[in-house]
Parts: C-alpha cells; structure tokens; sequence
C-alpha cells in the first residue's frame, strides 16, 4: 500500500483550499487578518498544508499539545475545593474562544486566528492560578531569570517546550495575541500595532521578564478581541461561581454596575458583547462605551476586593508557598547534581532535544516544568504529610 505524502494534496482540495481564500477576500473586513498573512518562524513549505490553511492548523496544533491536555485541571480562581460546578481553566479558555469568535464574526475578523488565540493564550498558567504564578515569579526573580508571567510562559510552552523542545512552529500573528493578552489590563480601547516581526515578539519577551508592568498591544485586531474578551468571560463567571461558594451575595454587587451590566453571568456578558460589537464595528479599533467601560473597570475593582484577594479563599496560601519554594529548590538541586533519578529527568526531560537542553539554563528548566503541572500533580510531588487537605462545598 502507498503510503500518504505529505508533499502531495489532492488538486481538488486545493481547489477547495483557493475558494476559502477567496471567500475571506470577499466576505471579511480588510481589517482582517487573511490566513495567506500567516508567518511562521521556521518555513514549512516541504510540509505543503495542502487544504489547510494557517491559523486552522494553529488551532489544531494547540488543541493537540499536551499543555492543552494539562488545562483540564488548572485552577481558574479558587482551588483546593470540592465542588464540580466551580470553573476551571479548560472551560474559561472555551468560552473565551466562543465569546471572541461570536465578536469577530460580527466585526469581519478571522475566526480561526481569534481560536487559536483563545485557546492558547492561558497554557502557560501555572498550578493554582494567580496565586501561583505570584509565588512562581518570586522563586524565579530570586534566581536571576527574571519574573514570571503566565502569558510569557505560553508562548514559550509553545514555541519552545512542546514536542520536546521543538516546539510547534505557531504563526506570529497566534504568538503575539497570546502574549499580549493581559486580560487583567483594563483598557476602553485596543487599536493593533500592526508592523511587527518575530524579532519584535522575542523583544516584548525579555522586555516583560524584566517588566511585568510593561503595556504591550497585540498587532492583530483578533487578538484585541482576544484581549477584550478574556475579561468579559471571567468578570460574570467569577461571580456566580463566587456567590455559588457563599463568598459574596448577589445583592452586594455594586449598584452602577448592575443598572449598566446587569447581574447575572448571561447578562453581563450579553451586555459587554453587544457594547463591544456596537462601538469596534467598522473601525480600526477594538472599544467599549465609555459608560460600559466605567461600570466594568469597578465591577473588576468589586472583584479584586471581595472575591480575589477574599482571606476566605486563601486559607491554604501560606502552605502552597512553601511547597513551591520546597519544589523549585528540590528540582535545582537535583539539576546541579545531576541526579538522573529525579522526577524532572525521567519526566520533563525524557527525550527533550538538545537545542532545548542547550538554549536553557537549570532554573529555566526548573521553571518550565513546574509551570506546567497540573494542580493534582503538583501535590502528588510533595510529602503526603504536608499537602493541604481540599474543602468540600
């Protein structure tokens, strides 16, 4: 049996292939972003994509990596609690890819570029959420490789960890929306800096290591839809999730949010969504209204206050810190030793190639497996006498 060549696609996919492209040319804004813009690190022209066109093959490449396997059990916002119903990063990076791509098919943008985005922009978030990429960017700034943010640690999950240190060879255009996230940022209004260059990414990189206030602005409309949405889906689904738990009330949201927004999830959303597509469309930005703004920026204020920075919540704080200061400690002792039998060799490093090994210091490696576990992992690497018992609820 012949055996399938990659080099090969049949003429009529391809001719399928070229009626795509020419739909995007006929059916979205000129302020899209056309999947034939897509540029990548490395060319793959030996790897013809036959029918497939880029930012589809991004999407399927993150959805494929095993970091977007681990999502399934990454703390969203409250962690160490039995309750099925309380969100996970999984599902935050599902409807944020849902929301976004709902804003950009009204705006003319590209789909499949606003999913890949969507999909990928959290995969560097560390077990335990922002606690834990606090506690993870102290371990990492004390040994001299810079702080640690989780939209940093994506891209490098992506471009240099995956595939054993190949990475996937993602388009600049997916890289740059995931980096430039920051869905904690408020911002009115997004408008793209479009002229850049891998270079320019590698750049904003190292400029975020050693400043983590740094602004940076993706260069894509999607990926300020991308940006934009990460806070529309979290702000509502934080709050249910947060009254569900007894953590607040839902008559203590604050008055001018709710006469703006509303109080429920589904119309928080619904009114965030529509303000959006009725302020970006035709237009070179990405905004809100400046009254939809106002209530949003105190609505994520309420949140800091009373959900995310709530002592009720952080009952095991002060023992995941010390677990994390136990781990990365461990780990780099067993680098500098090279002790074989450590879990991060025959794990992490089983196989990784040599440009991996070569372009990365033992805290670096340190850092990148750690930020890859899995909440249960995590734990399950620590003494069993010093792991905090869940709460049920």
């Amino acid at each position: 049996m012949e055996k399938f060549n990659n080099n090969q696609c049949d003429p009529l996919l391809k001719q399928i292939a070229a009626a795509l492209n020419q739909r995007e040319n006929e059916f979205l804004s000129p302020l899209a972003t056309f999947n034939i813009q897509g540029l990548r690190r490395s060319s793959e022209a030996q790897l013809d994509f036959g029918y497939r066109q880029d930012f589809s093959v991004d999407t399927d490449r993150i959805l494929h990596s095993l970091a977007y396997t681990r999502y399934i059990d990454k703390t969203q916002v409250f962690y160490l609690i039995e309750n099925d119903h309380i969100t996970h990063r999984v599902l935050h990076v599902q409807l944020v890819s849902k929301i976004a791509r709902t804003i950009g098919r009204f705006l003319g943008l590209n789909e499949d570029l606003i999913e890949a985005i969507a999909l990928g922009h959290d995969i560097g978030h560390t077990p335990f959420g922002h606690d834990g990429e606090r506690m993870l960017s102290q371990l990492c700034y004390q040994n001299g490789i810079g702080y640690f943010q989780h939209n940093v640690q994506s891209v490098q999950f992506l471009d240099r960890v995956e595939r054993k240190g190949t990475g996937w060879n993602l388009c600049l255009q997916t890289l740059d929306g995931i980096l430039c996230h920051d869905g904690e940022i408020h911002n009115k209004k997004l408008r793209p800096r479009r002229e850049k260059t891998f270079e320019t990414l590698d750049n904003e990189i190292e400029l975020k290591r050693k400043d983590p206030d740094a602004m940076l602005v993706p260069m894509t409309l999607e990926g300020c839809v991308v940006r934009m949405t990460d806070t529309i889906s979290y702000i509502g689904r934080d709050i249910e999730d947060a009254i569900r738990l007894g953590v607040i009330k839902r008559s203590e949201l604050p008055k001018n949010c709710v006469d703006v927004l509303g109080s429920t999830n589904g119309t928080i959303v619904f009114n965030l969504v529509s303000d959006v597509i009725k302020n970006s469309f035709q237009n070179t930005y990405v905004s809100f209204s400046a009254e939809v703004s106002r209530a949003l920026k105190e609505l994520k204020a309420f949140n800091l206050d009373r959900i995310y920075l709530n002592p009720n919540i952080k009952q095991h704080q002060t023992t995941i810190r010390s677990l994390f200061e136990l781990l990365f400690e461990k780990y780099l002792k067993d680098m500098r030793a090279d002790n074989r039998s450590s879990v991060i060799f025959t794990r992490f490093l089983k196989n990784m190639s040599a440009a991996y090994l070569d372009r990365h210091t033992n805290e670096e490696i340190v850092r990148d497996f750690i930020a890859g576990m899995t909440d249960q992992y995590f734990l399950r690497q620590c003494p069993a006498d010093k792991r905090p018992k869940p709460v049920v609820s």
